[in-house]
């Protein structure tokens, strides 16, 4: 586990100990791969409180000095953020604009639907189309990383339950999708859908109700809106998922898609081999994907991820 400081990643294990050892707790220092494991669903599996220690870590690093427990940023393969969350809901026509070019009404409750981990991949890998799929489409979405328990949760303490947010990018095999009733099996392909570049903590967001959200197709901007625009916005959406399933620290929500998606397009517009796919976001950040068709039993190329600054 890591976090961002300037163009910098900090170890937080090793920051934590720095700042124990400062602080001459020696016993705290021993107990920080407990405290902060190395594994993402373990640390937010711990709740908010382990989170408000690691904002304390970064605190702490702003005025110490951290080169040699440091990566530079573009040294660094960056993984998903939450590589296996035990739930990932998605919420489908969720802007009325979105809702329209799909030639589907507004709903009057929200459309949820899963996929699951096999299907995430991090903000730098290939999105893998399988050569049997034809219609492969983007959605760029803010997506929400649940931090505590949640279930039967008010719509005004929804926010309390928040860890923080990333980018999603909903990729959808729309010939898949479209053939059955069940969306399911056009939604969770294996390696299929980014997630990332980070999370960014919910006080560093602050207000997600007005967030600009934009895709790029080959540098051409695809999708344009805000938040503002989701027909249920994300407190409604805990209150909503949380009186019917009970949220775990680190699930994903990601909340919906604007218009402008491939299959929305006249004619549609759908990805193709070694197309490249921007999704950005406001107070978030950046997250580019290529496309890359596969056959099966495709082998993939094991990856370095840290080089030292």
């Amino acid at each position: 586990m890591g976090f961002m400081h300037g163009e910098k990643i900090v170890d937080l294990q090793e920051a934590w100990k720095r700042l124990q050892r400062d602080n001459s707790d020696n016993d705290a220092a021993d107990a920080a791969n407990r405290l902060f494991p190395a594994e993402p669903a373990q640390f937010y599996s711990a709740g908010l409180s382990v989170i408000e220690q690691a904002k304390e870590v970064q605190t702490y690093a702003r005025t110490n000095h951290m080169d040699d427990i440091c990566f530079n940023r573009d040294g660094v393969y960056l993984s998903t953020p939450v590589p296996s969350p035990s739930k990932i809901i998605c919420v489908g026509k969720n802007y009325a604009a979105h809702a329209a070019e799909m030639d589907s009404d507004v709903p009057d409750y929200p459309v949820i639907f899963a996929k699951f981990a096999n299907a995430l991949i991090g903000p730098e890998d290939a999105i893998e189309k399988p050569v049997f799929v034809n219609k492969l489409d983007y959605e760029a979405e803010l997506t929400a990383v649940i931090g505590k328990e949640a279930s039967h949760v008010k719509r005004e303490e929804a926010l309390d339950y928040i860890a923080g947010y990333t980018i999603g990018n909903d990729i959808s095999a729309r010939d898949l999708q479209k053939r059955t009733p069940q969306w399911l099996q056009g939604k969770t392909l294996d390696r299929s859908t980014p997630v990332g570049p980070w999370v960014v903590t919910a006080d560093e967001v602050g207000d997600v109700g007005n967030s600009s959200v934009y895709s790029y197709v080959n540098g051409e901007e695809r999708q344009s809106a805000t938040t503002e625009k989701l027909i249920f916005d994300i407190p409604h959406l805990i209150e909503f998922i949380s009186s019917l399933i009970t949220l775990k620290p680190g699930d994903l929500i990601m909340t919906g898609t604007p218009d402008g998606v491939g299959m929305g397009m006249e004619p549609p517009q759908f990805l193709n081999d070694k197309d490249t796919i921007g999704v950005e976001i406001d107070k978030i950040g950046w997250m580019e994907n290529r496309v890359s068709e596969v056959k099966p039993g495709f082998s993939r190329p094991s990856l370095n991820f840290w080089n030292r600054c």
